[in-house]
């Protein structure tokens, strides 16, 4: 496996970029940890995928260098990398049968067969394909063809690391539940290097042990999950991640005190704001609490979705999210009560600590 330096890494699809708006991927200068499990996740076009492909070896960076365990492999080649990567839709061979699909890459290293055959039996029963070992990869499903794709990325253990993008897309849910899980089990047992793809938060924050939040071209926040949900270091991740995302008010600071409207909210530390443009309160749904003491807010409508119910609520003119458990009464004249020590400050969109 592999240590991952992004050495000053940036990206332009067109020649000889001049401004910051010129690249897909700004500047990226982090190191991930050899055996770690790294989950990419942004929205479409934010620059994952282009991070993936340069990290690949399919992609050479505009400005900056690779380095794998201190090596600069920034211009050899995905194969000379030693990596194995699997995409969004099935690359197999259609004329193999599944057995020989996972077997391939194995048998093209020289691997002797009784290794070939414990490792594709192993990969066989992880991705549920057993019975279809002998059958050719052409009549299969979209969803069977990209397990094949899966599996062969997770058959090898010799590998850097594992590179995955958005390899779920076409497996059913059940499925993907199923495949996550394993990929957690396989990291766990053989401490694989691997980095995953994906837009979906649910399938960021399940694989991966550190998630890489990225948009319009940059990495905002490296974290567990539960950094990310407790102290979002950029409004976006705050608003991408949970569900509902984070509330978000603009305020003023002053001291221990923030004031929204005409309303102040005690904080539990004087935010060093500086001379922002733009200073916003954010909290999570989860720690707002609806009750018939605090502050007043005006309710506009209640989302049940099961065990909880979501209300849709203004606080001084301005939209706010409420979690509230199943069961629980909603008063006739709402107030709110903010979860002290869960409130976050942002100056111009980063969070920021206390002054001192």
């Amino acid at each position: 496996m592999a240590r991952i330096d992004l050495d000053h890494i940036r990206h332009a699809y067109g020649a000889k970029p001049t401004r910051e708006s010129d690249y897909a991927l700004k500047e990226v200068h982090h190191s991930w940890n050899d055996g770690g499990a790294y989950a990419l996740l942004g929205p479409s076009g934010c620059g994952k995928t282009t991070l993936l492909n340069i990290i690949s070896g399919l992609l050479h960076p505009s400005e900056g260098r690779i380095l794998f365990n201190g090596k600069d492999v920034t211009n050899l080649s995905t194969q000379e990398r030693n990596i194995a990567q699997v995409f969004q839709f099935p690359v197999i061979y259609d004329t193999m049968t599944v057995y020989d699909n996972l077997a391939f890459p194995l048998r093209n290293r020289h691997v002797p067969e009784a290794e070939v055959n414990r490792r594709v039996n192993e990969i066989l029963d992880m991705t549920g394909l057993s019975d279809m070992a002998r059958r050719r990869a052409r009549g299969l499903t979209a969803d069977q063809k990209q397990k094949i794709s899966l599996g062969r990325g997770l058959v090898r253990n010799d590998v850097n690391a594992i590179l995955f993008d958005e390899p779920l897309t076409v497996i059913d849910p059940h499925m993907k539940w199923v495949l996550r899980s394993q990929l957690k089990r396989l990291h766990r047992q053989f401490g694989f290097t691997m980095v995953y793809v994906t837009h979906d938060q649910t399938e960021a924050l399940t694989f991966a042990d550190k998630v890489v939040v990225m948009y319009d071209g940059q990495i905002v926040q490296i974290g567990t999950p539960a950094e990310l949900f407790e102290r979002p270091s950029h409004t976006f991740v705050g608003y991408f991640i949970g569900s509902p995302g984070m509330n978000f008010m603009e305020a003023r600071v002053d001291g221990t005190s923030a004031t929204v409207g005409s309303q102040s909210i005690a904080l539990a530390y004087a935010p060093a704001v500086g001379g922002a443009q733009k200073i916003e309160l954010g909290i999570r749904p989860e720690f707002v609490r609806l009750q018939r003491e605090g502050l007043p807010v005006r309710i506009g409508k209640v989302e049940d979705i099961g065990r909880q119910r979501i209300v849709r609520a203004e606080f001084e003119g301005k939209p706010l999210a409420v979690v509230v458990p199943e069961g629980m009464d909603i008063p006739a004249d709402p107030r709110v009560q903010f979860d002290t020590s869960a409130i976050n400050i942002y100056a111009d969109s980063w969070r920021v600590g206390s002054e001192g």
